[in-house]
């Protein structure tokens, strides 16, 4: 008696791994394209980081010659007010 509800219970045990199994391994497409879906994002988020720094750089340049044309306007309004 003892042993048929000991294999009763394995065997429960069993068809819920199953079932578990069977739900896990039917999304694996989905979870595979959502990898791949994740990998191509932080591809394009690496390569915005980059372009980002490149603007930031840029604009550092544009900056300090914006700040030599406003010495130089400086400069040339002083000139003419003498």
């Amino acid at each position: 008696m003892v042993i048929w509800i000991v294999l009763a219970a394995v065997l429960l045990g069993l068809v819920v791994l199953a079932a578990a199994a069977s739900s896990v391994l039917g999304r694996l497409p989905q979870l595979r394209r959502a990898a791949r879906l994740a990998r191509q994002r932080r591809t394009e988020a690496e390569a915005l980081q980059v372009d980002a720094a490149t603007l930031e750089e840029q604009l550092a340049v544009v900056q300090q010659q914006a700040a030599r044309a406003q010495e130089r306007i400086a400069l040339i309004k002083a000139k003419r007010a003498d």
